[in-house]
């Protein structure tokens, strides 16, 4: 992410946070705005060239999507007032921005553990996987595969958020996607996530004091996503970003075999 992004975003998720009464129609037209000018290159070229004055993007803006809400024109508006380093980016901070408005509209939905439970099922099924990425199907059947997959078990704005980064994965792995889609939401609440690989489930007791232990070590609120994976044997296996934390028997049995090797 180039320097003049990393402004930009910053200015365009404080717009977002200054916004009233964002709802899920508000994330639903933002995803809808970065569907359109993903679709289209002159679109994006026109909403990103750093030589047009601001007012001109803006007005490209309110002519193409003058029919949304105010509150959303708004935001959009801010988003081309500011210079990105390039059309990609531009798109990725609006997708982002619509992600955050998706987690704005329902604070109490366990949105990060819903996208992940269904990264797992994704995992779990390289034909899903293969279906979702591949180039032959077209986006409405990839969104209608993913509503019958997600229906009566997750929450509005996770499913919202789904269907959205399948219609429009961009080159990119569904897993990826849905990877940067839990760091986003996490990030709108102020907390990170930790992937954890256990042998066995963990219980109330034992999520607690783990959470209670990150917490204080990362100096936040830390949300915990589990995976059961056999092959740690024993303990834990805590990743953070790019911080990893193994205490597993399985770490313990290949340091002991490397040293016995040496």
């Amino acid at each position: 992410m180039g320097s003049a992004t990393t402004q930009a975003l910053a200015a365009s998720i404080e717009t977002l946070a200054a916004a009233k009464d964002v709802t899920l129609d508000t994330a639903r037209e933002l995803f809808a705005v970065a569907h359109t000018v993903g679709d289209s290159s002159q679109l994006s070229g026109a909403l990103s060239d750093p030589s047009a004055p601001a007012t001109a993007r803006q007005n490209v803006v309110s002519a193409v999507f003058g029919g949304l809400s105010a509150n959303t024109q708004t935001v959009v508006q801010a988003v081309v007032a500011e210079r990105w380093s390039n059309a990609d980016e531009l798109l990725d901070g609006i997708d982002e921005l619509a992600i955050r408005a998706a987690t704005l509209a329902d604070p109490g939905a366990d949105i990060e553990g819903e996208l992940f439970g269904f990264s797992r099922v994704v995992a779990a099924n390289p034909e899903l996987e293969l279906a979702l990425g591949s180039r032959l199907g077209s986006q409405e059947a990839k969104v209608a595969l993913v509503d019958r997959l997600l229906a009566g078990t997750t929450s509005a704005p996770a499913a919202l958020i789904v269907s959205s980064l399948v219609r429009q994965p961009r080159e990119r792995r569904i897993r990826q996607l849905l990877t940067r889609a839990m760091r986003i939401v996490s990030s709108q609440r102020n907390r990170v996530v930790a992937t954890v690989y256990s042998a066995t489930e963990l219980n109330d007791g034992q999520r607690a004091r783990l959470g209670e232990a990150l917490s204080r070590r990362y100096d936040g609120e830390v949300a915990l996503n589990v995976v059961i994976d056999p092959s740690v044997l024993g303990g834990l296996r805590v990743q953070i970003a790019d911080d990893v934390i193994d205490g597993s028997i399985s770490a313990r049995l290949a340091d002991l075999r490397q040293k016995l090797a040496g």
